[in-house]
């Protein structure tokens, strides 16, 4: 029997341009394509009914790619370190393959799965391809990681790149049993819903049609557009003015490497705004790499006793869109109904959260996580650190205090976005949708939007508890 090699595939659930895939068909003459099904993953607290569907069609997705190539998608249950020495002995594989990630559980693993291998005498290999630049390299010119994105954005800009790889022309597998492709359920989804309208479909030729898509026109107005919630005037994009390529990048159906290689052919503002957001991406990931700490709690240690409310009342009509501020209500209903929310949304009703209800940004973390096609936990983290001002992002807390009504007003200025996601005010005049409480008697019995009754009032006085919150952030950095 030739040699053989194992391919650990994890979120990196494509054939093009991955290097893990492409080192281990140019060395070994056999190849076993392998997708583990964590119980600590699928049985824990990170079960998400969006994400196990998204994941589940992946993995038909990338086992028909394989197949197309001579291979298949081997999947076996398990504990990762505990499969991977039992295939290796099975198949004679010398050597283990796969894409290195940042996450703090993702290093704990793979440090465990490392040690394994080394102690049965096979070869672990990481390999780069989750991030566009590997996030362990930029460094200080004292060799310290960074703590704030804008040096290391320009760190970054100057970082070696590494080619774009074509798909494998052809796989040989030997022969492996496997156990079948995992459904949703086997995946964390555990009998939870899938989103009503799931906001992206799954696999590496849906990411490749949207990336195309976005890259062929969308991505030139991305500077102007990247905020405006309902995108262009007359655009059809669920996106906005974003890209929406978020959940195929936390699974790796498409490249990040290869999507910043297209953005930089393109001239303008527009592409060039949109690679800054994938510095973004690489920085969270370093960020978390080395300061693994911050997963639960905040980066600065002055607000790391700061006081937090608990109130399940108001935490639950913020998840249930029913605070009574139509754009914090429009976000959280999208994210209900699709898995995905904008982005400017996310920061809206994060802010209110975190500062207006005064909810432990946890709580947030949590709800996003459990709903998210693209939740993962360094961005999901580094986000929410951010908008509640305790991560690594500079600016003072009172920067990060967001007026959900002038917030509308800027980003949703027709309230296309919000009659999307809360149609009781879509009768509401565009003078008075982004305070409907403010309408007389007479003005909501006709928009059919009568407060209290059909669309609740406001639960807080923002401008009340924006002077609550500063009291508390000043206090705790005393």
């Amino acid at each position: 029997m030739g040699s053989t090699e194992i391919v650990w595939f994890r979120r990196d659930l494509r054939v093009r341009d991955h290097p893990a895939l492409h080192g281990a068909v140019a060395d070994a003459e056999q190849v076993v394509p392998l997708f583990v099904v964590d119980p600590r993953i699928t049985g824990g607290p990170a079960g998400s009914g969006p994400r196990a569907h998204f994941l589940a069609g992946c993995l038909v997705e990338l086992d028909a790619a394989l197949r197309e190539r001579g291979g298949r998608l081997v999947v076996r249950h398990g504990d990762p370190a505990d499969v991977l020495v039992a295939l290796a002995e099975e198949t004679g594989a010398r050597a283990v393959r796969w894409t290195g990630d940042a996450s703090p559980f993702a290093q704990r693993r793979d440090a465990r799965v490392t040690e394994a291998l080394e102690a049965a005498g096979v070869r672990a290999i990481p390999s780069p391809g989750q991030y566009v630049v590997d996030p362990s390299v930029p460094r200080t010119g004292q060799g310290k990681p960074y703590t704030v994105y804008s040096p290391f954005g320009r760190n970054w800009e100057h970082q070696d790149r590494r080619t774009v790889l074509d798909a494998p022309s052809a796989i040989a597998v030997p022969q492996v049993s496997g156990e079948g492709l995992a459904g949703p359920d086997d995946l964390g989804a555990d009998g939870l819903p899938d989103a009503p309208e799931p906001f992206a479909r799954p696999g590496e030729e849906a990411g490749l049609r949207a990336a195309r898509a976005w890259l062929d026109g969308p991505i030139q107005d991305y500077d102007e557009l990247h905020d405006v919630l309902a995108g262009k005037p007359g655009s059809r994009r669920a996106s906005g003015g974003t890209s929406g390529l978020s959940p195929h990048l936390r699974w790796g159906t498409i490249s990040p490497r290869w999507l910043e290689a297209r953005a930089r052919k393109l001239s303008g503002e527009g592409p060039a705004a949109f690679v800054r957001q994938l510095a973004w991406r690489d920085f969270y990931a370093h960020v978390y790499l080395f300061h693994p700490e911050d997963r639960r709690r905040a980066h600065q240690e002055r607000y790391r006793e700061l006081e937090w409310e608990d109130d399940d009342e108001a935490l639950q009509a913020w998840k249930d869109g029913r605070t009574g501020y139509p754009l914090v209500d429009a976000g959280m209903r999208q994210l209900a109904t699709t898995g995905w929310m904008h982005n400017r949304a996310r920061l809206v009703v994060g802010s209110f959260l975190t500062k207006d209800l005064h909810v432990d940004w946890t709580a947030g973390e949590r709800h996003f996580y459990a709903l998210l096609q693209d939740g993962e936990p360094n961005q999901n983290d580094g986000n929410w650190q951010w908008v509640t001002s305790i991560g690594v992002d500079p600016k003072p807390y009172f920067q990060r205090m967001f007026n959900p009504t002038r917030q509308m007003a800027r980003f949703d200025p027709d309230g296309r976005y919000v009659r999307r996601w809360v149609p009781e005010l879509a009768d509401v005049p565009d003078a008075r949708i982004t305070e409907p409480w403010r309408m007389s008697r007479e003005e909501q019995e006709a928009a059919g939007c009568v407060i209290g009754e059909d669309y609740p009032a406001p639960i807080v006085d923002h401008a009340v508890e924006r002077e609550r919150a500063a009291a508390r952030y000043r206090g705790a950095a005393d």
